[in-house]
């Protein structure tokens, strides 16, 4: 920590008390410019426990960090605009979804692998919904504020944004994978680490796919590597790097990978902070598909491609995963999402539901279903 004194920090508003949320909590209560934070949701007996667990923690390591709690029901979206209008929190993080992401890794490993062959798209009303109602009580509630979304913002982001209601940013997915290439570029060149820049535009069906079976497809990535020192190009072949996330450098994945996640939120929120202009990666910054670099600000965030990509390019790079991912089109006019056939009969197969076209108003009817179509098919493979 520095001297700073905390009432000149941004107060951060944190949504939901899952696994990443708490992880990312004791992260930013020990951080330079993130450690006066707001824990918000709906239980205010576990908020009150999981602050006060991450404040003494701070503490152990001389940080006298604050941490508040408040109840917070994104279903009532007017009592959620009122009470962002009270707290005026200068950063949200929006960390609750309807069904975790990895709550499906908890099934019988082959039961798991047939099921995520329907990849992550078909499951966007789970993480869509309770974005949709967070964004709608911002707008209401009059604040500004900076808003950031782990909850799959690969395809939220632009869904919202066909509405006027994007987050400003995400976090996790193309960032997760950064490191790990890193590491192995360093090993197949020889350079130090902190010495290389790698450069990685690229959706989520790019960094889920890799790190799991050590290749990915031309079409859903495009990866620089730079020197640090003057961003003069480094020759790497991307293949051999792909495949040392499978050998060497394979990692812990499901509940203990969300380490990973969790620091990729705080590389984005303490940029955000401490208005820095700092490179990291981020999913959907203004609400773009996909992952690219960026540098982030307190006004925002800007695309640092790598060297001769265009904007539109790293777009059409991005759209290419999202059809991987499960997601054949995001009306931009409506936010209307068209999943890819393929996919969607995997969810069929295995769940019963199917949705082949969503409208954004009809999110939350189709999580609905989905959740429930869920909870009986794990019952019935527990």
């Amino acid at each position: 920590m520095t001297d700073q004194n905390p009432a000149d920090q941004p107060l951060i508003m944190v949504i939901g008390n899952g696994d990443l949320s708490a992880r990312l909590l004791s992260m930013l209560l020990a951080g330079e410019h993130t450690a006066r934070v707001i824990l918000a949701g709906r239980d205010a007996t576990a908020l009150r426990l999981r602050a006060n667990l991450a404040r003494f923690a701070a503490a152990n390591l001389g940080v006298p960090a604050r941490a508040d709690t408040v109840e917070l029901d994104l279903r009532d979206v007017s009592r959620t605009a009122a009470t962002l209008a009270a707290i005026r929190p200068d950063i949200i993080f929006m960390g609750a979804s309807l069904q975790s992401w990895r709550v499906i890794t908890e099934l019988p490993p082959t039961v798991f692998a047939e099921l995520d062959e329907a990849q992550l798209g078909p499951w966007l009303p789970m993480h869509l919904t309770l974005n949709h109602l967070l964004m709608q009580a911002v707008r209401e509630s009059g604040i500004t504020t900076t808003t950031v979304n782990a909850a799959f913002p690969d395809a939220v982001g632009p869904v919202l944004k066909a509405v006027g209601l994007a987050p400003d940013i995400g976090i996790g997915n193309v960032a997760n994978i950064v490191p790990a290439l890193t590491f192995a570029a360093s090993a197949r060149t020889g350079l130090p680490v902190t010495d290389l820049r790698v450069r990685l535009v690229a959706q989520h069906y790019f960094s889920h796919y890799v790190p799991r079976f050590g290749t990915g497809r031309p079409d859903t990535y495009r990866l620089a590597v730079t020197t640090v020192d003057g961003d003069r190009p480094v020759e790497v072949d991307a293949d051999e790097l792909f495949a040392m996330l499978t050998g060497p450098l394979k990692r812990l994945g499901g509940v203990a990978g969300q380490l990973l996640t969790a620091s990729s939120a705080m590389s984005v929120l303490a940029a955000v902070a401490g208005d820095t202009g700092r490179l990291v990666h981020a999913p959907a910054p203004g609400g773009l598909p996909g992952g690219y670099p960026v540098r982030v600000k307190r006004s925002g965030a800007a695309l640092d491609l790598p060297a001769g990509m265009t904007p539109a390019q790293a777009v059409t790079v991005n759209e290419a995963g999202l059809r991987a991912d499960g997601i054949e089109h995001i009306d931009a006019t409506t936010g209307t999402v068209t999943f890819t056939e393929p996919e969607m009969a995997v969810m069929q197969r295995m769940l019963g539901y199917h949705c082949r076209t969503m409208k954004l108003a009809e999110a939350a009817d189709h999580a609905a279903e989905l959740g429930a179509r869920y909870r009986e098919f794990a019952r019935r493979h527990a």
